[in-house]
Protein backbone atom coordinates (compact mmCIF):
# COMPACT_ATOMS: atom_id res chain seq x y z
CA UNK A 1 0.00 0.00 0.00
CA UNK A 2 1.41 3.34 -1.04
CA UNK A 3 1.96 5.78 2.10
CA UNK A 4 0.83 8.91 2.34
CA UNK A 5 4.51 10.25 2.28
CA UNK A 6 4.90 9.29 -1.08
CA UNK A 7 2.50 11.86 -1.98
CA UNK A 8 1.73 15.77 -1.73
CA UNK A 9 -1.10 16.60 0.97
CA UNK A 10 -4.23 16.50 -1.28
CA UNK A 11 -7.45 17.26 -0.25
CA UNK A 12 -10.73 15.83 -1.85
CA UNK A 13 -14.48 16.76 -1.02
CA UNK A 14 -17.87 16.94 -2.61
CA UNK A 15 -21.14 18.10 -2.02
CA UNK A 16 -23.92 17.40 -3.52
CA UNK A 17 -26.21 19.91 -5.25
CA UNK A 18 -29.53 20.14 -3.12
CA UNK A 19 -30.14 23.52 -3.38
CA UNK A 20 -29.09 25.67 -0.66
CA UNK A 21 -26.53 24.95 2.42
CA UNK A 22 -27.89 25.02 6.04
CA UNK A 23 -26.00 25.96 8.88
CA UNK A 24 -24.75 22.85 9.11
CA UNK A 25 -22.86 22.34 6.11
CA UNK A 26 -21.96 25.35 6.83
CA UNK A 27 -20.34 25.51 10.14
CA UNK A 28 -19.39 21.85 9.13
CA UNK A 29 -17.87 21.07 5.91
CA UNK A 30 -17.86 24.80 4.02
CA UNK A 31 -15.77 26.62 6.73
CA UNK A 32 -13.81 23.64 7.08
CA UNK A 33 -12.85 23.79 3.26
CA UNK A 34 -12.49 27.37 3.62
CA UNK A 35 -9.72 27.15 5.98
CA UNK A 36 -8.06 24.01 4.59
CA UNK A 37 -7.50 26.14 1.21
CA UNK A 38 -5.49 28.41 2.82
CA UNK A 39 -2.63 25.70 4.20
CA UNK A 40 0.47 26.22 2.08
CA UNK A 41 0.94 22.21 1.56
CA UNK A 42 -2.22 21.48 1.00
CA UNK A 43 -3.89 21.15 -2.89
CA UNK A 44 -8.10 21.12 -2.84
CA UNK A 45 -10.24 19.58 -5.08
CA UNK A 46 -13.76 20.59 -4.18
CA UNK A 47 -16.75 19.10 -6.48
CA UNK A 48 -20.44 19.44 -6.81
CA UNK A 49 -21.05 16.29 -7.33
CA UNK A 50 -24.05 15.63 -9.63
CA UNK A 51 -23.86 11.92 -10.78
CA UNK A 52 -24.27 11.33 -7.09
CA UNK A 53 -27.95 13.20 -7.33
CA UNK A 54 -29.50 11.03 -10.00
CA UNK A 55 -29.07 7.83 -8.33
CA UNK A 56 -31.88 8.09 -6.64
CA UNK A 57 -35.53 7.66 -8.57
CA UNK A 58 -37.64 10.19 -10.23
CA UNK A 59 -34.90 13.19 -9.39
CA UNK A 60 -36.46 16.30 -11.37
CA UNK A 61 -33.87 17.46 -13.99
CA UNK A 62 -34.60 20.73 -14.20
CA UNK A 63 -34.43 21.24 -10.37
CA UNK A 64 -30.97 19.84 -10.24
CA UNK A 65 -29.70 22.46 -12.90
CA UNK A 66 -31.00 25.12 -10.70
CA UNK A 67 -29.64 23.10 -7.63
CA UNK A 68 -26.33 22.85 -9.39
CA UNK A 69 -26.28 26.89 -9.50
CA UNK A 70 -27.49 27.40 -6.39
CA UNK A 71 -25.07 25.37 -4.13
CA UNK A 72 -22.00 26.54 -6.90
CA UNK A 73 -22.84 30.08 -6.05
CA UNK A 74 -23.49 29.50 -1.87
CA UNK A 75 -19.99 28.02 -2.22
CA UNK A 76 -18.12 30.86 -3.59
CA UNK A 77 -20.34 32.86 -1.32
CA UNK A 78 -19.15 31.65 1.75
CA UNK A 79 -15.46 31.99 0.67
CA UNK A 80 -14.97 28.49 -1.08
CA UNK A 81 -11.76 29.92 -3.85
CA UNK A 82 -12.85 30.01 -7.42
CA UNK A 83 -10.26 27.66 -8.73
CA UNK A 84 -11.26 24.47 -6.32
CA UNK A 85 -14.40 24.02 -7.43
CA UNK A 86 -15.67 21.91 -10.09
CA UNK A 87 -18.94 19.48 -11.58
CA UNK A 88 -18.29 15.75 -11.59
CA UNK A 89 -19.74 15.06 -14.42
CA UNK A 90 -17.49 17.34 -16.23
CA UNK A 91 -14.73 14.67 -15.58
CA UNK A 92 -16.26 11.31 -17.38
CA UNK A 93 -12.90 10.08 -15.68
CA UNK A 94 -15.18 9.61 -12.60
CA UNK A 95 -17.67 7.14 -14.51
CA UNK A 96 -14.68 4.97 -15.90
CA UNK A 97 -12.61 4.78 -12.94
CA UNK A 98 -15.78 3.56 -10.97
CA UNK A 99 -16.40 1.05 -13.38
CA UNK A 100 -13.10 -0.31 -12.93
CA UNK A 101 -13.27 -0.05 -9.07
CA UNK A 102 -16.90 -2.09 -9.71
CA UNK A 103 -14.91 -4.44 -11.26
CA UNK A 104 -13.20 -5.42 -8.13
CA UNK A 105 -15.65 -4.99 -5.03
CA UNK A 106 -18.34 -7.62 -4.77
CA UNK A 107 -21.62 -6.98 -4.05
CA UNK A 108 -21.92 -8.51 -0.52
CA UNK A 109 -19.95 -5.67 0.77
CA UNK A 110 -21.76 -2.79 -0.95
CA UNK A 111 -25.07 -4.63 0.98
CA UNK A 112 -24.11 -4.45 4.08
CA UNK A 113 -23.31 -0.74 3.44
CA UNK A 114 -24.48 1.59 6.28
CA UNK A 115 -25.37 4.03 3.54
CA UNK A 116 -27.07 2.02 1.38
CA UNK A 117 -29.52 0.53 3.83
CA UNK A 118 -30.31 3.56 5.08
CA UNK A 119 -31.21 5.54 1.65
CA UNK A 120 -32.84 2.27 -0.02
CA UNK A 121 -35.47 2.22 2.87
CA UNK A 122 -38.72 2.00 1.69
CA UNK A 123 -38.32 1.90 -1.72
CA UNK A 124 -39.91 -0.82 -3.41
CA UNK A 125 -37.15 -0.91 -6.12
CA UNK A 126 -33.25 -0.05 -5.52
CA UNK A 127 -31.59 1.92 -8.52
CA UNK A 128 -28.53 0.27 -8.86
CA UNK A 129 -26.76 3.81 -8.78
CA UNK A 130 -27.71 4.03 -5.12
CA UNK A 131 -25.97 0.58 -4.91
CA UNK A 132 -23.00 1.54 -6.20
CA UNK A 133 -22.87 5.13 -4.90
CA UNK A 134 -19.66 4.12 -2.47
CA UNK A 135 -17.73 3.36 -5.24
CA UNK A 136 -18.13 6.21 -7.06
CA UNK A 137 -17.72 8.11 -4.02
CA UNK A 138 -14.31 6.06 -3.72
CA UNK A 139 -13.25 6.78 -7.82
CA UNK A 140 -13.63 10.63 -6.74
CA UNK A 141 -11.22 10.64 -4.27
CA UNK A 142 -8.68 7.99 -5.72
CA UNK A 143 -9.32 9.69 -9.53
CA UNK A 144 -7.34 12.78 -7.75
CA UNK A 145 -4.91 10.42 -5.94
CA UNK A 146 -6.49 12.47 -2.40
CA UNK A 147 -4.64 11.78 0.69
CA UNK A 148 -7.20 13.67 3.08
CA UNK A 149 -11.00 14.10 2.99
CA UNK A 150 -12.85 16.07 5.23
CA UNK A 151 -15.70 14.22 7.24
CA UNK A 152 -18.23 13.33 9.77
CA UNK A 153 -17.69 10.81 12.09
CA UNK A 154 -20.54 8.93 10.46
CA UNK A 155 -19.12 9.19 7.00
CA UNK A 156 -15.70 6.98 8.59
CA UNK A 157 -16.73 3.78 6.71
CA UNK A 158 -16.96 5.94 3.37
CA UNK A 159 -12.97 6.06 4.29
CA UNK A 160 -12.43 2.66 5.00
CA UNK A 161 -13.75 1.60 1.52
CA UNK A 162 -11.62 3.95 -0.25
CA UNK A 163 -8.81 2.17 1.24
CA UNK A 164 -9.97 -1.18 0.93
CA UNK A 165 -10.30 -0.60 -3.20
CA UNK A 166 -7.08 1.60 -3.01
CA UNK A 167 -5.41 -2.02 -1.15
CA UNK A 168 -7.15 -4.54 -2.54
CA UNK A 169 -6.08 -2.73 -6.82
CA UNK A 170 -2.52 -2.46 -5.67
CA UNK A 171 -2.16 -5.40 -4.18
CA UNK A 172 -4.16 -7.41 -7.39
CA UNK A 173 -2.50 -5.37 -10.09
CA UNK A 174 1.64 -5.09 -8.25
CA UNK A 175 1.32 -1.73 -8.92
CA UNK A 176 1.40 1.13 -6.26
CA UNK A 177 -0.90 3.48 -7.68
CA UNK A 178 -3.14 4.51 -5.27
CA UNK A 179 -2.47 6.00 -1.78
CA UNK A 180 -3.92 5.66 1.43
CA UNK A 181 -6.14 8.40 2.50
CA UNK A 182 -6.74 9.62 5.89
CA UNK A 183 -10.10 11.76 7.48
CA UNK A 184 -9.99 14.90 8.23
CA UNK A 185 -12.67 14.73 10.96
CA UNK A 186 -15.53 17.19 11.26
CA UNK A 187 -16.58 17.63 15.14
CA UNK A 188 -18.58 20.62 14.80
CA UNK A 189 -21.69 20.12 11.83
CA UNK A 190 -22.25 16.61 13.74
CA UNK A 191 -23.04 18.76 17.23
CA UNK A 192 -25.53 21.24 15.07
CA UNK A 193 -28.80 20.05 15.78
CA UNK A 194 -32.43 20.37 14.47
CA UNK A 195 -34.27 23.51 15.78
CA UNK A 196 -37.87 21.61 16.54
CA UNK A 197 -36.41 18.49 17.28
CA UNK A 198 -32.98 18.56 18.89
CA UNK A 199 -32.18 15.07 19.35
CA UNK A 200 -31.95 14.95 15.74
CA UNK A 201 -28.69 16.70 13.76
CA UNK A 202 -29.86 19.33 11.26
CA UNK A 203 -30.94 18.07 8.18
CA UNK A 204 -31.66 18.97 4.50
CA UNK A 205 -34.50 16.34 4.33
CA UNK A 206 -35.80 17.14 7.77
CA UNK A 207 -38.75 19.59 8.70
CA UNK A 208 -37.85 23.31 7.55
CA UNK A 209 -38.38 24.82 10.31
CA UNK A 210 -35.60 22.51 11.76
CA UNK A 211 -33.21 24.25 9.86
CA UNK A 212 -31.61 27.82 8.80
CA UNK A 213 -30.49 27.73 5.20
CA UNK A 214 -27.60 30.25 4.26
CA UNK A 215 -30.03 32.66 2.24
CA UNK A 216 -32.67 33.11 5.34
CA UNK A 217 -34.18 36.60 5.20
CA UNK A 218 -33.93 38.29 8.57
CA UNK A 219 -37.15 37.49 9.58
CA UNK A 220 -37.31 33.97 8.76
CA UNK A 221 -33.97 33.39 11.30
CA UNK A 222 -35.74 35.77 13.68
CA UNK A 223 -39.12 33.77 13.65
CA UNK A 224 -37.25 30.16 13.50
CA UNK A 225 -35.08 30.83 16.37
CA UNK A 226 -38.04 32.02 18.13
CA UNK A 227 -39.77 28.60 17.81
CA UNK A 228 -36.58 26.75 18.89
CA UNK A 229 -37.72 23.97 21.06
CA UNK A 230 -35.34 24.25 24.38
CA UNK A 231 -37.24 23.44 27.96
CA UNK A 232 -38.58 25.05 30.90
CA UNK A 233 -35.49 26.19 32.36
CA UNK A 234 -34.85 29.96 31.77
CA UNK A 235 -31.12 29.91 32.64
CA UNK A 236 -29.06 29.77 29.79
CA UNK A 237 -26.39 26.78 30.04
CA UNK A 238 -24.22 24.17 27.59
CA UNK A 239 -25.36 20.91 28.83
CA UNK A 240 -25.71 18.94 25.18
CA UNK A 241 -26.43 15.90 26.95
CA UNK A 242 -29.62 17.01 29.52
CA UNK A 243 -30.66 20.64 27.89
CA UNK A 244 -29.93 19.79 23.91
CA UNK A 245 -32.22 22.46 22.74
CA UNK A 246 -30.75 25.75 24.70
CA UNK A 247 -27.58 23.58 24.29
CA UNK A 248 -28.23 23.93 20.37
CA UNK A 249 -28.93 27.51 20.50
CA UNK A 250 -25.44 28.35 22.58
CA UNK A 251 -23.44 26.23 20.06
CA UNK A 252 -24.79 28.22 16.87
CA UNK A 253 -23.88 31.72 18.91
CA UNK A 254 -20.85 30.42 19.39
CA UNK A 255 -19.71 29.28 16.18
CA UNK A 256 -21.55 32.85 14.47
CA UNK A 257 -19.91 34.93 17.01
CA UNK A 258 -16.61 33.17 17.45
CA UNK A 259 -16.66 33.19 21.18
CA UNK A 260 -16.54 30.19 23.18
CA UNK A 261 -19.53 28.44 24.35
CA UNK A 262 -18.26 29.54 28.08
CA UNK A 263 -18.29 33.24 27.17
CA UNK A 264 -21.49 32.64 25.69
CA UNK A 265 -23.13 30.86 28.40
CA UNK A 266 -21.18 33.90 31.00
CA UNK A 267 -22.49 36.66 28.72
CA UNK A 268 -26.15 35.34 28.84
CA UNK A 269 -26.10 35.35 32.90
CA UNK A 270 -29.26 37.07 34.27
CA UNK A 271 -31.28 36.36 31.07
CA UNK A 272 -34.04 33.81 29.69
CA UNK A 273 -34.04 31.70 26.79
CA UNK A 274 -36.81 34.38 25.37
CA UNK A 275 -34.64 37.47 25.74
CA UNK A 276 -31.65 34.95 24.55
CA UNK A 277 -33.08 33.97 21.45
CA UNK A 278 -33.23 37.14 20.32
CA UNK A 279 -29.03 37.45 21.11
CA UNK A 280 -28.63 34.12 18.67
CA UNK A 281 -30.99 35.70 16.17
CA UNK A 282 -28.96 38.65 15.92
CA UNK A 283 -25.72 36.89 15.78
CA UNK A 284 -26.92 34.74 12.92
CA UNK A 285 -28.33 37.96 10.69
CA UNK A 286 -24.64 39.41 11.33
CA UNK A 287 -23.06 35.92 10.14
CA UNK A 288 -25.49 35.56 7.13
CA UNK A 289 -26.29 38.75 5.83
CA UNK A 290 -22.99 39.26 3.59
CA UNK A 291 -23.00 35.47 2.33
CA UNK A 292 -26.98 36.13 0.93
CA UNK A 293 -25.85 39.14 -0.46
CA UNK A 294 -23.44 37.63 -2.36
CA UNK A 295 -24.96 35.00 -3.32
CA UNK A 296 -27.92 36.30 -4.58
CA UNK A 297 -25.37 38.82 -6.42
CA UNK A 298 -23.75 35.75 -8.16
CA UNK A 299 -27.02 34.28 -9.49
CA UNK A 300 -27.78 37.64 -11.16
CA UNK A 301 -24.94 35.83 -13.78
CA UNK A 302 -25.70 31.67 -14.37
CA UNK A 303 -23.32 31.63 -17.10
CA UNK A 304 -20.56 33.00 -14.45
CA UNK A 305 -21.05 30.18 -12.55
CA UNK A 306 -21.06 27.29 -15.56
CA UNK A 307 -18.58 28.90 -17.22
CA UNK A 308 -16.08 28.43 -14.03
CA UNK A 309 -17.25 24.78 -13.94
CA UNK A 310 -16.36 24.10 -17.17
CA UNK A 311 -12.87 25.67 -17.06
CA UNK A 312 -12.25 24.12 -13.67
CA UNK A 313 -13.26 20.61 -14.73
CA UNK A 314 -11.15 20.69 -18.16
CA UNK A 315 -7.82 22.02 -16.25
CA UNK A 316 -8.59 18.71 -14.36
CA UNK A 317 -8.87 16.09 -17.40
CA UNK A 318 -4.88 15.52 -18.16
CA UNK A 319 -4.56 15.02 -14.02
CA UNK A 320 -7.89 12.43 -14.30
CA UNK A 321 -6.59 11.06 -17.51
CA UNK A 322 -3.13 10.24 -16.31
CA UNK A 323 -4.49 8.28 -13.32
CA UNK A 324 -7.41 6.75 -15.39
CA UNK A 325 -4.33 5.25 -17.55
CA UNK A 326 -2.07 4.09 -15.06
CA UNK A 327 -4.86 2.02 -13.56
CA UNK A 328 -5.91 0.97 -17.38
CA UNK A 329 -2.25 -0.21 -17.76
CA UNK A 330 -2.36 -2.50 -14.16
CA UNK A 331 -5.32 -4.15 -15.73
CA UNK A 332 -3.82 -4.88 -18.96
CA UNK A 333 -6.03 -2.95 -21.06
CA UNK A 334 -3.41 -0.87 -22.70
CA UNK A 335 0.34 -0.59 -23.59
CA UNK A 336 2.53 1.24 -20.96
CA UNK A 337 4.20 4.14 -23.33
CA UNK A 338 7.20 4.37 -21.03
Amino acid sequence: MATIARFSRKVFSGIQPTGVPHLGNYFGAITQWTALQEEVETKCLYSVVDLHSVTVPHYDPKALQEKIEVTTASLLACGVRSDTLFLQSMVPEHGQLCWLFNCISTMNKMYHFPQFKEKSQGMRETPLGLYLYPILQSADVLLYKGTHVPVGQDQLPHIHLINDIAHTFNKRFGKNIFPKCKPILDTKSSRLRDLRYPDKKMSKSADPKGKIDLNESPDNIRSKIKKSMTDCQSEITFEPETRPGVSNLVLIHSLCSGKSTAEIVASAKGIDTGQYKEAVAIAVIERLTPIRARMNELLQNRSYLWQLLKTNSEALRPEAQSTLEEARIAMGMMRSTS
